[in-house]
């Protein structure tokens, strides 16, 4: 759809030099127009009836760049357009396409390693019962929960569903959890103690439990929660552009990096 949008502005674009250059270069100077893949050159022949073409010219090329900065800088408002109307429309295939799975795997399965880590130094006890390998065992729940969740498969089913909870959405919701200080320390440190030796069996019989947990509330989130109206759109910098707002209720950061000209990419999503 991006390509045939791109191919029509296009046209209408040569259309319109077309038509500009008839209504402002008398007739007796024939205009020549050469349009190469990036640039179209205007050729006019010289002569006395000719004297007013070069401050016309001047103004056309002056036109034509403020329409070239408006299109490169609207561009990333465009994409967030397209990627608002496929989730309102349950397109996921659309929004599937747009993320770079490379960029965006990585950054969320840090984002909640640094939580979890961040989350153990306020519980030194859990740290001293659990030690290195209850880091380990959580920090492999995470890593298997982002590599399940994030795939284009099962973002194209949960834009479809409109958020219903599956097996690799409750798993990493279960992960998000665990790293924001979203378990039950009581029973987390009682297990400790009558499991100590069997961290892995410990923290497996947690994430049952926080998922059992956190689908009920997805469920909710998804029956109740409200989508932003009106996201908050922002460039970031000159090839980066942010979207914010509220994804059933859950806050929610988007971000886009450019891709050639036009074209963007979401390579970040920042969790609550």
């Amino acid at each position: 759809m991006m390509k045939l949008a791109v191919g029509f502005a296009a046209a209408k674009a040569k259309r319109f030099i077309k038509v500009t250059a008839k209504l402002f270069v008398p007739e007796q100077c024939p205009v020549v127009l050469i349009f190469t893949a990036t640039s179209t050159v205007i050729y006019t022949h010289s002569d006395d009836d000719c004297d007013k073409v070069p401050s016309l010219m001047k103004k056309l090329v002056i036109l034509l760049i403020i329409i070239a900065v408006a299109v490169y800088a609207g561009s990333p408002y465009y994409s967030a357009y397209q990627l608002k109307n496929a989730y309102d429309d349950k397109d996921g295939a659309t929004i599937a396409a747009a993320i770079d799975y490379e960029q965006v795997r990585p950054s969320v399965q840090n984002q909640l390693t640094r939580q979890f880590a961040t989350t153990m130094t306020k519980y030194p006890l859990i740290s001293e019962l659990g030690g290195e390998p209850l880091t380990e065992a959580a920090n492999g729940f995470i890593a298997q929960a982002v590599e399940g969740a994030i795939t284009p498969q099962n973002i194209e089913k949960v834009i479809n569903t409109q958020g219903q909870a599956n097996t690799a959405t409750k798993e990493l919701a279960a992960a998000w959890a665990i790293a924001s200080d979203q378990v039950d320390l009581k029973n987390l440190i009682k297990s400790l103690i009558i499991q100590r030796g069997d961290v892995d069996a410990v923290v497996k019989s947690q994430m049952q439990q926080v998922m059992k947990k956190q689908a009920a509330e997805l469920e909710q989130q998804v029956a109740q929660g409200n989508d932003s109206e009106k996201p908050t759109l922002s460039y970031c910098g000159i090839n980066c552009f942010s979207i914010s707002g509220q994804v059933k209720g859950y806050p929610l950061t988007i971000e886009m990096q450019r891709e050639g000209l036009i074209h963007w990419k979401i390579v970040d999503i920042v969790l609550p």
